[in-house]
């Protein structure tokens, strides 16, 4: 097996999902009482808050610098908003990033659809470094058109599912805004913030899902077996 390097933290409770989901796809695949060799640097989410995702490389690539001087043979970046660096910071540590976003749009295309609903954070939702990544593989990318509604998507990541605070109401919000963009020719919906399947999954729609923590976690499971 290969041994992997997660930079966490961002958030703490989605981390917990990526540490279950890759244990336990090496255990399905090998048995017995194997488990991944994992080196987990978990950064301080306040720091990126306080900084702000753009001006956060250089936290990120310490943290993966760290991770190489402990001979991980590959970076995993546990947020769908910390890919805003994913390419810059691959070629600067020599190391394979496995990004989510590219794992993310082969799942999507394996459905055979064209039309896809993205929520996630605001910068997510609105800078190019995410959605381009998936209009380049054939996709059509929707998202709310009102910034009030993308701050409201924001507010509940940040504040309430980055805590590990599970509001009735703001699933029933985050459903009606789903609900609203398949009327508008949406197909499928990505979950582009790794907490959001901490309130939403595919048994929430008759459309597909796609939870990209789990789409992320099986693409490192298959990287360490590879």
């Amino acid at each position: 097996m290969k041994k992997i390097g997660l930079v966490g933290g961002i958030s703490w409770t989605s981390t917990l999902d990526y540490y279950r989901y890759i244990n336990e796809g090496v255990n399905q695949a090998l048995g017995g009482l194997q488990s991944a060799e994992i080196i987990l640097y978990s950064l301080n989410f306040a720091d990126i808050q306080d900084r702000g995702w753009e001006n956060s490389h250089e936290l990120l690539l310490k943290a993966c610098k760290e991770l190489k001087k402990n001979n991980v043979e590959g970076i995993v970046l546990c947020a769908n908003t910390a890919h805003l660096f994913a390419d810059k910071i691959q070629t600067e540590i020599g190391l394979p990033i496995i990004d989510i976003v590219n794992v993310t749009a082969s799942a999507i295309k394996n459905e055979h659809i064209k039309n896809v609903i993205l929520l996630g954070t605001k910068f997510t939702m609105e800078m190019d470094f995410y959605k381009n990544k998936l209009i380049e593989s054939g996709l059509n990318v929707l998202i709310p058109e009102d910034e009030k509604i993308r701050n409201e998507i924001h507010y509940i990541v940040k504040e309430e599912l980055g805590k590990g605070i599970i509001k009735p109401k703001s699933k029933e919000k985050l459903m009606a805004i789903c609900d609203d963009l398949i009327k508008k020719g949406g197909e499928g919906i990505v979950l582009g913030c790794t907490e959001i399947p901490l309130i939403l999954s595919q048994d929430d729609f008759s459309i597909p899902v796609f939870d990209t923590t789990e789409i992320h976690s099986e693409a490192i499971v298959n990287f360490i077996l590879s």
